[in-house]
């Protein structure tokens, strides 16, 4: 990648940064307070997401690998997949960040059109994840709670299962024939924007038949690849609700793993359909404050739930942008694909 647009990258990702600091809805004075209040627990979870991005960069390398092109070294992986991610939580549509980064950061070593494909795949992979976890949440949901639905939200649950059935639906289908030109297809449509998506997909049109071919095939023939790296996905899901359990640990040891998991699934559920939103703003602590008043916690239990969220955030965010100016040696021989 030049040095000019991986410099671009570290500018708006610092840029980020100084924005989320601004926004605090609350003093320094009384972040501090409520951060001597979690004690190890911030630092408990700034670790645990650790585990996680080595999963996530796992599920990625197992698509990347295929054994038809020069394997990527995990660590290089586990890299662009921490700094990719730093990107994703500060730009607007989240995946308009941090994958083109990872896009050019691969090209030099497994090409264009590889990178590419890797790069969507993954991509399609961590999301059809957030589909099959909600839909679990929803099972282990009916399990502990389902004698008590009443009306009005059994309907809000069946609205999200068939919301959660499309998903999984449309991601099959795009594994099974392809997504990249069907998507393009569907943004063409749109007013403004379609005559330009009409003109990349005819120039592209070769490049993105590869891509396509590359993503059907992990479905068709590599189905153990497929498996593996969504049961990652989906584990690395499991882990991260150990986040919330820790971090209501400082109030009550009364709440089981499964509250938690039922507790993030609702506040992912409704932040990813708040996508748009750069950083979250809002959506996570909207979604807190549903969740602990639908429970009746205090409010106090949302408050520092949100503070160490977003600490944790602004940590593996600063991780993530050292990493884009640190060890960029690129390959002896760059791949002309």
């Amino acid at each position: 990648m030049p040095a000019r647009t991986r410099n671009l990258f570290f500018f708006i990702g610092v840029t980020a940064i100084v924005v989320m600091l601004c926004t605090f809805d609350m003093s320094w004075a009384d972040i501090l307070r409520h951060v001597r209040r979690a004690g190890i627990v911030l630092p408990a979870v700034i670790l645990l997401w650790l585990p996680i991005y080595v999963m996530n960069a796992c599920s990625w390398r197992a698509i990347l690998n295929d054994g038809k092109t020069a394997g990527v070294g995990f660590l290089r992986i586990l890299k662009y997949t921490i700094s990719g991610y730093a990107l994703n939580y500060v730009t607007p549509v989240g995946l308009l960040g941090g994958e083109p980064y990872r896009i050019m950061e691969l090209t030099p070593y497994v090409g264009k059109a590889k990178a590419a494909s890797s790069v969507i795949l993954y991509a399609m992979m961590h999301i059809f994840s957030h589909f099959c976890f909600w839909l679990f949440s929803l099972g282990v949901f009916f399990v502990r709670y389902g004698c008590t639905l009443s009306g009005p939200l059994g309907l809000l649950l069946a609205a999200i299962t068939a919301f959660c059935l499309l998903g999984v639906y449309f991601f099959l289908e795009g594994y099974r024939n392809g997504l990249a030109m069907r998507v393009l297809h569907f943004f063409s449509r749109w007013p403004f924007l379609g005559r330009r998506v009409r003109a990349f997909a005819t120039s592209h049109a070769e490049g993105i038949r590869k891509v396509d071919a590359q993503i059907a095939e992990l479905h068709a023939r590599r189905r153990s690849t497929f498996h593996l790296s969504l049961s990652l996905e989906f584990l690395a899901r499991l882990v991260g609700c150990f986040e919330l359990q820790l971090i209501l640990f400082v109030f009550t040891r009364d709440i089981s793993y499964w509250d938690c998991l039922l507790m993030q699934a609702f506040m992912s559920l409704f932040a990813n359909l708040l996508f748009f939103i750069p950083m979250q703003m809002g959506t996570r602590e909207g979604g807190l404050a549903i969740v602990t008043g639908g429970l009746h916690m205090s409010g106090a239990y949302g408050v520092l739930t949100g503070l160490i969220t977003r600490l944790r955030e602004l940590f593996w965010i600063a991780v993530g942008l050292l990493l884009i100016r640190v060890g960029n040696a690129g390959p002896s021989a760059p791949s002309r694909e």
